[in-house]
């Protein structure tokens, strides 16, 4: 089991749209199999500053893997990193108010209230 997470092992980053897939290169897997040798996830931040900037890098360096192709699903997972919170480069999205009513129907409900 160790060796397959070595040759071809993935990180798993859960993220506010749903968990994403990394592939790290072979020292990177080396080093995140020894940070997940007892837990299998481990929140971010409980992660070393070292650790914090190695996913960090991996997130940035756009290195997803789609595990929806065939025979991916297979692949080991070497760990999880819980709730990945956004850097500073990456901004979540302003999302702005529905408003089903008309502006002349809001006048008339503020009038009555």
């Amino acid at each position: 089991m160790w060796i397959e997470k070595l040759t071809d092992g993935i990180i798993q980053l859960d993220t506010a749209i749903g968990p994403r897939y990394v592939q790290p290169n072979l020292l990177q897997r080396a080093y995140l199999l020894w940070t997940f040798r007892n837990f299998f996830s481990l929140p971010q931040q409980v992660l070393r500053p070292r650790e914090r900037r190695l996913i960090d890098r991996l997130w940035s360096e756009n290195r997803f893997v789609s595990l929806s192709i065939a025979g991916a699903s297979d692949r080991p997972v070497i760990g999880r990193v819980e709730r990945r919170m956004p850097t500073p480069a990456e901004p979540l999205p302003i999302r702005k108010p529905a408003s089903s009513a008309k502006p002349a129907e809001q006048g008339r409900e503020a009038a009555s209230a």
